[in-house]
């Protein structure tokens, strides 16, 4: 039987700044492998596969996806077959040197390869036909695992120790966990999305899809140049805070929202007495790949 119980996450004390209290939301120590949002997203995903006796997961993502890995890592911790269609079909030859995917495939991961072209496609009826047709019974994941279940297992976020807060902070790829988040809010919570992704604009009305009221906004001008990109500055930023809180950010989402958040904080965004959560939401098993790319380039690497 697959088990995800409603565990909620410890609260942890930050700074307080310009009349403002921060703290996070450590939703990274949820689980050593399936840490953060993937953990809420897959919970009753997860259900309706096992209710549905289906023959196994099929899901979507990048070479360096923290969905993929948590995915996988499921398959292994639960004895369920996955299976990853990754985008890019050059990465067939370079498994060895990705350390997400070289877990996916230690994790009986069946890795699938398809063209960058071809996966803008797997939305779409006719790719998922024959995705079906090749694969049969297989519970079909989109990318990020966002959906209507994923948004539920999200809703869990919050409890009765969070609901004090007046602002909540989330990271946002594809905007289930900040729907999740919207959804469970108390009237008086403003929620901020920080989009880790350039041109992200479109990511409001994805949101309203699954959400029940619109407390929220979106912050865009903290993506450092768009998904997965960096810079000397926001890894400085993150090593500077691992000194001086002990706590590890990961470099695609939380950094960039820590990052934001105190910018905007610096800039009298808040007001004077608000007490802020960000959320963590894991994802710390991309910054050994991540290192890789700033070795070879000769920058700073993450700590």
């Amino acid at each position: 039987m697959i088990d995800f119980p409603n565990i909620q996450s410890p609260v942890q004390y930050l700074y307080s700044r310009n009349g403002a209290e921060v703290h996070i939301l450590r939703e990274d120590l949820l689980h050593p492998l399936i840490s953060g949002n993937k953990y809420r997203k897959l919970k009753y995903n997860l259900k309706a596969f096992e209710d549905g006796n289906y023959s196994a997961i099929l899901t979507f993502g990048g070479a360096y996806s923290n969905h993929i890995h948590a995915v996988s890592a499921a398959g292994r911790a639960f004895g369920f077959k996955t299976i990853g269609v990754i985008r890019g079909d050059e990465l067939t030859e370079k498994i060895v040197q990705n350390p997400t995917l070289t877990f996916a495939e230690s994790c009986g991961m069946e890795l699938r390869f398809i063209s960058r072209e071809k996966y803008r496609q797997k939305s779409e009826s006719g790719f998922l036909d024959a995705v079906k047709n090749e694969f049969g019974n297989v519970y079909i994941l989109p990318e990020g695992g966002t959906n209507t279940a994923a948004v539920r297992g999200c809703e869990e976020i919050q409890g009765n120790h969070t609901f004090e807060f007046d602002y909540i902070c989330c990271a946002v790829g594809t905007g289930g966990t900040l729907a999740g988040i919207i959804n469970s809010a108390k009237k008086h919570q403003k929620i901020l999305g920080f989009p880790a992704l350039k041109n992200s604009e479109y990511l409001y009305e994805e949101i309203k899809k699954y959400v029940y009221n619109d407390n929220f906004e979106l912050i865009h001008r903290y993506h450092f140049g768009g998904f997965a990109k960096q810079n000397p500055e926001l890894i400085d930023f993150i090593n500077k805070f691992k000194r001086k809180f002990g706590l590890t950010l990961d470099p695609v989402y939380t950094a960039k929202m820590m990052f934001g958040i105190e910018d905007m904080i610096l800039n009298d965004y808040f007001v004077e007495g608000s007490k802020i959560l960000a959320v963590h939401t894991g994802g710390l098993q991309g910054i050994v790949a991540m290192n890789q790319k700033l070795k070879s380039k000769n920058q700073p690497e993450i700590e």
